[in-house]
C-alpha cells in the first residue's frame, strides 16, 4: 500500500472536502502526446470522469463539480463542439441509470438555451431522475461562465426589486449567492485544476472565494485516485484561516 493510500485509510470526515470542483484540463494535449486525433483524448477523459465520480463517492465527497464545457468553448471549431456536444449526450445515456442506482443526483449548470434541444430534454429527464438521489451530488458545468452567472444573478436580483419583492438597502450577499447557478450547496472546499495551467478561466467566480487551489500536471485522462487521494491530501494538511488569525482556529491544519 502506497504512503498516500495508508494516509487515505486514516482520513476524517474534516480531512474529506465536502465539495471538490475539477477543471478537466488537458484532453487534446494527451492525445496529441500520442499522435492521436483531440477526439481520442476527449473520449479518455470521459473515462477519467467516471472514474472520479466514482472514487470521490467512495471516499465520502458530498459534492463534485465537474466544469466540462466553458461558455467560452462555444468558440472552438464547429466541429469540435460538435463532436463534445454528441459525446456529452452519449455519455449522459450511458451512465444516467448506473448514477441513478448508485443515489447520484445529477444536477446540470450553464446557460442552456445554446443546447440542442435534444440535449435539453436529455438533461431535464436526468435531473428528474435522479432529484430525489441521497448520494453524491454530481454537477456538471456546460455552457457555463462565472461571469454569466453573476449577471443572470443579478438581473434575478434587480427583477426583484423592480417588483418591490426587495428593497435596494436590503441586497446583501445572500441575495445574489441565492440566484448563482450553485445556490442550495456548499462552496467548493477544494479546487482542482489539471493540465498544468494555473488559472480557474472564468469558473465559479464568486464561489471559490475562499476554496483551497490545487493545479495538477497530470493531464485529465490520467488523473486517477492516487492523483485524487493526493489532492486530499494536500488539501488536509492545510489551514483554512477565512480571515482569521491561527491563533483563533488552533495550531492544528484542517
Amino acid at each position: 500500500m502506497s504512503v498516500v493510500a495508508q494516509q487515505a485509510s486514516q482520513w476524517t470526515d474534516r480531512d474529506v472536502p465536502r465539495h471538490i470542483a475539477i477543471v478537466m484540463d488537458g484532453n487534446g494535449r494527451w492525445a496529441r502526446s500520442r499522435s492521436l486525433p483531440r477526439h481520442v483524448g476527449h473520449r479518455a477523459g470521459v473515462k477519467a470522469t467516471k472514474r472520479i465520480v466514482e472514487a470521490c463517492g467512495k471516499r465520502g465527497v458530498s459534492v463534485l463539480t465537474l466544469f466540462a464545457f466553458s461558455s467560452e468553448n462555444w468558440s472552438r471549431p464547429r466541429q469540435e463542439v460538435g463532436m463534445l456536444m454528441s459525446l456529452f449526450v452519449e455519455a449522459l445515456q450511458r451512465e444516467i441509470d448506473e448514477l441513478h442506482d448508485n443515489e447520484v443526483r445529477l444536477i446540470v449548470i450553464g446557460e442552456r438555451s445554446s443546447l440542442s434541444a435534444t440535449l435539453r430534454t436529455q438533461i431535464q429527464q436526468a435531473e428528474e431522475l435522479t432529484c430525489e438521489n441521497s448520494g453524491l451530488q454530481l454537477v456538471i458545468a456546460v455552457g457555463y461562465g462565472g461571469r454569466w452567472d453573476l449577471v443572470q444573478a443579478a438581473r434575478c436580483v434587480a427583477s426583484d426589486v423592480e417588483r418591490g419583492m426587495l428593497s435596494a438597502s436590503a441586497v446583501d450577499e445572500a441575495a445574489l449567492s441565492g440566484h448563482l447557478a450553485l445556490a442550495g450547496l456548499p462552496d467548493p472546499d477544494l479546487f482542482i485544476r489539471t493540465g498544468g495551467e494555473h488559472r480557474i478561466s472564468n469558473f465559479l467566480l464568486w464561489n471559490l472565494a475562499y476554496t483551497e487551489l490545487l493545479f495538477s500536471d497530470t493531464l485529465w485522462p490520467d488523473f486517477d485516485d492516487s492523483n485524487l487521494d493526493e489532492a486530499i491530501r494536500i488539501y488536509a494538511s492545510r489551514q483554512r484561516r477565512f480571515g482569521q488569525l491561527e491563533e483563533q482556529l488552533g495550531a492544528s491544519p484542517g
